[in-house]
This record gives structure tokens, C-alpha cells and sequence, in this order.
């Protein structure tokens, strides 16, 4: 009992450690690259995986389900994000048999294409080309403490950079998770991005904390078919409160089919996704997933992840 009440006491005091605010934020913190979504499963289920993160891809959402891992597991992922702009993701998860708990090593990178320098004079161009991109690396660990309860950390290295400047800093998240037992009940929390500062070009700019607290159960399980449902709060220091909302049904080992939404957002709207298991031995196997996700005006972005457990 000592436990859940100090999960309880958690859950309502992060909150306001990620500072209240009356209005939206929007454009005046930096990193914002953080904020988007890499796993294609988690984001064509409205990105409602704060409770339910159990692969490798937990480092980016709750580091707290790595726990979940066994063996080890691969994890690579590519987002098309608007206006030609790509995010790679990859993640490799292990536990070592000396020492406890699972860890991971993870690395994303936003970049574009070499674009022009244009000037007043050349606004076709001048022949030379200038790059922009921003990329971190991370190191995460989480272990049990109870049988029911998980909680994990990741730490980031983070690098911006736009043509001949640059900037380095660091972020920190931290999530837990806890089982209930009842219809594989969950619960988790998370809180991400954490850290100072970062000065750019002399004009300093917040990290995009973010807070999040989540539930998910099964609405439905047995030896042929599951259904997964899963919902979220999130509190971001930037922008105002909103939520998630997402499903997922498995048939046998072999189909993933996954649906979701977005409310309170700027652009995103719904999402939905498959996702298709490679049996590969005893102890090994693949899966091949793929998301959309309706930004509005921005259209369609498209996701795809494969995943590798040994």
C-alpha cells in the first residue's frame, strides 16, 4: 500500500513541477524534434504508449517498459515528415547477466537534404549549400523494483545544428510503470526533456518538458485474438493539455491492425497502422509496422519500423 500511495502522491505532484501555464506556447522552445513520435506501433495508436511501452522503442516514450525486454532487441524506424524533412530512429535494448535491470542505446537524427544559400541579390542560389539537422544519443535503464513495479531513465546528448553554427546540450526523462493484474491493467507516467537552456545564436531557448500519465488494459484476450486499448494525458511546457487515444488488435503471432486519436492538438487528428510478425526461430522473430498520421493541412506523414528480438 505504501507504494501505490506514493505513485498516487507522484502522479499529482509532477504536474506542477512542469510548471502551470494559462496560454500556449508554441515556437518559443527549442529541440523540438524530441516531440515527434518515431515507432510506427506507438503512433498508429494515437501515440497513447505511455502505459503500454514494452520494446525497444520504450527509451523514446517510457523508458520504464524496457523491462519488458527479453534478450535483447533492435529497433530501426524512418519518419516522412512534412516538407521533405526525414527523423531516423534506431535503438538496440540488452540485459546483461551480470548485473540487473535492462539497458539501451539509442540515436535520432532530423535531417534534410543540402539546401541553397540564397541571398537578395541570388535567390536562385549562389552554388554553394548549407545543412541543418539536430540528432542525440541516448543511454536508458530501467529495472523492477516490485514484481509490479518498473521504473526507468534515459539521459541524452543532444546536437543542433543550422549550416556553421551549432549547439550541444543534455535532456533527461523518467517514467514508472505499474501493474495492477487485473485484465493486464497498467499505469504509467513520464516525464521528458528535461534540462537547462540552449543558447543559440546568443538567444536563449527552453527545452520542450513534457508530462504525461497514462492507463491501458485489455478490452479483450485469448489464445487467438487480443484487443489492446490505451489512453493518455499530456501536459506540455509549450503548448496547452491534450490527450490520446488508441487501440490495438492482434490476431494469433501473426497481424497487428491499430487505430487512434488525437484531441486537443494543433494538426494531428487520427491515426491508424498494421503491423506484421516475421517468425524467424525458437527464440527470435521480426516485425514489420507501418503508421499514418493526419496533420490537417500538412497532410499525411507515414512511418515505418522494423523490429528485431533475439
Amino acid at each position: 500500500m505504501k507504494r501505490i500511495a506514493l505513485l498516487v502522491i507522484l502522479v499529482m505532484a509532477l504536474p506542477q513541477a512542469a510548471s502551470a501555464q494559462l496560454f500556449a506556447k508554441v515556437g518559443t522552445f527549442g529541440a523540438q524534434f524530441l516531440q515527434i513520435g518515431t515507432s510506427a506501433r506507438a503512433t498508429g495508436m494515437g501515440s497513447a504508449f505511455t502505459a503500454i511501452a514494452d520494446d525497444a522503442s520504450s527509451v523514446f516514450w517510457n523508458p520504464a517498459g524496457l523491462v519488458e525486454v527479453r534478450g535483447s532487441e533492435f529497433q530501426a524506424s524512418q519518419v516522412e515528415w512534412p516538407a521533405d524533412i526525414n527523423l531516423s530512429s534506431a535503438v538496440v535494448a540488452f540485459n546483461p547477466r551480470i548485473l540487473p535491470g535492462t539497458f539501451a542505446l539509442s540515436a535520432r537524427s532530423l535531417w534534410l537534404d543540402p539546401e541553397p544559400v540564397r541571398t537578395a541579390h541570388l535567390p536562385e542560389g549562389n552554388g554553394q549549400t548549407f545543412d541543418a539537422g539536430m540528432a542525440s544519443f541516448g543511454f536508458s535503464y530501467s529495472r523492477f523494483w516490485t514484481d509490479k513495479f518498473s521504473a526507468g531513465f534515459t539521459m541524452n546528448y543532444l546536437h543542433m545544428g543550422l549550416a556553421e553554427e551549432a549547439v550541444n546540450t543534455a535532456s533527461f526523462d523518467f517514467g514508472i510503470i505499474y501493474r495492477i493484474g487485473v485484465r493486464g491493467l497498467r499505469l504509467g507516467m513520464v516525464i521528458q526533456n528535461l534540462g537547462g537552456k540552449i543558447i543559440y545564436d546568443e538567444l536563449p531557448a527552453k527545452m520542450p518538458t513534457i508530462f504525461k500519465v497514462g492507463a491501458s488494459f485489455n478490452v479483450m484476450k485469448n489464445r487467438n485474438h487480443a484487443l489492446l486499448a490505451s489512453g493518455e494525458f499530456q501536459h506540455p511546457s509549450d503548448n496547452t493539455e491534450r490527450a490520446n487515444l488508441g487501440l490495438e488488435y492482434k490476431m494469433k503471432e501473426l497481424l497487428y491492425l491499430r487505430g487512434g486519436y488525437y484531441v486537443s492538438y494543433d494538426t494531428d487528428e487520427y491515426s491508424g497502422g498494421f503491423g506484421v510478425i516475421i517468425n524467424t526461430g525458437q527464440s527470435t522473430h521480426a516485425v514489420v509496422d507501418y503508421s499514418m498520421v493526419s496533420m490537417s493541412a500538412l497532410d499525411l506523414v507515414h512511418r515505418l519500423s522494423l523490429t528485431v528480438a533475439y
